[in-house]
């Protein structure tokens, strides 16, 4: 029998029309948008269903958009594969991916987790608008390769390692201009940078007081004991405590995701079968490239 984890999407995943035909088909699905719209103060799923990109795309919008949608597809799932969602043994989501699964596994409400996200979205915008910054990913290149190109970028800004995705795929988080010369020295290095549509140096101090924020907004939510180990962004390690939980969730936002090493715990845990429940199927790439043979499915609605 496969030892099976859940994976959840993190914001980038989002796209205009997420959600719609899920809704369709699940009632639950529906009712979570419904929800979500009484809480967010806006219509959630028209912006979700129809947009405009420009504004899904946004930081505020999206990060409650791909939260709503991810645990749509679940009740889709939970509707069609009862069984399969009661034999996931491990979960783990990408940076704001991480609060569906710790819905998923039972330490937060539906409520309390979109209050958070949607808190955590308008922080991270605002520190955003505060500082020109943004996000680069860097292809082709080893961890030690892209240290050393930060270094030489830090000269005309802040620039650092924000996503250890995958053998590979290392993306880095800064000022505007350290980005600007980090993409610039990359194909010298023999590696190859893609600018993110972003709107900030995510998961760097630069996203101060964002962290503080978030640390308020969480401290009016309740928090329980995962019933499944859910992997921490922070340090790739499952935690039970809901204080430890509560305060790595607020260090998340200043300190780099350790995705590749996330991954390589579940595995090393026996996972043998992932699911990606939510949009897009960027967290199936990533894992192609960490481990090939990996089987992984997407539940979503793309094509």
């Amino acid at each position: 029998m496969s030892q099976v984890a859940f994976l959840f999407p993190g914001q980038g995943a989002q796209h205009v029309g997420m959600g719609k035909s899920i809704v369709e088909k699940s009632p639950a699905a529906r009712a979570l948008f419904d929800q979500a719209a009484e809480i967010l103060g806006y219509d959630l799923a028209q912006i979700c269903f129809a947009g405009p990109a420009e504004k899904l795309d946004t930081t505020e919008i999206s990060q409650p958009a791909i939260y709503v949608t991810s645990l749509a597809c679940l009740e889709l799932l939970k509707a069609e594969q009862p069984d399969l969602v009661a034999s996931c043994q491990m979960t783990a989501g990408l940076s704001l991916g991480e609060y569906t699964a710790l819905v998923f596994a039972g330490a937060m409400s539906f409520a309390d987790g979109l209050r958070v996200v949607q808190k955590r979205g308008q922080a991270m915008q605002a520190a955003a608008n505060a500082t020109p910054s943004g996000m680069v990913s860097l292809l082709l290149m080893d961890r030690d390769k892209v240290l050393e190109l930060c270094r030489q970028a830090s000269d005309v800004g802040t620039i650092q390692i924000a996503n250890n995705l995958c053998p590979g795929n290392i993306v880095v988080s800064g000022t505007k201009a350290a980005c600007e010369k980090i993409a610039a020295l990359a194909p010298d290095a023999g590696g190859r940078a893609i600018p993110l549509a972003v709107a900030g140096a995510f998961h760097t101090a630069i996203m101060k007081p964002a962290d503080e924020q978030l640390a308020a907004a969480l401290a009016n939510v309740e928090i329980r004991s995962p019933r499944i180990p859910v992997i921490s962004n922070v340090d790739a390690q499952a935690h039970s405590d809901p204080a430890e939980i509560r305060q790595i969730l607020v260090q998340q936002v200043l300190n780099p995701v350790l995705w590749e090493d996330s991954m390589r715990l579940l595995l090393s845990q026996g996972i043998d079968k992932m699911y990606e429940i939510g949009p897009g199927k960027v967290l199936k790439g990533l894992m192609k490239r960490i481990d090939r043979k990996l089987d992984i499915e997407t539940i979503n609605d793309s094509p």
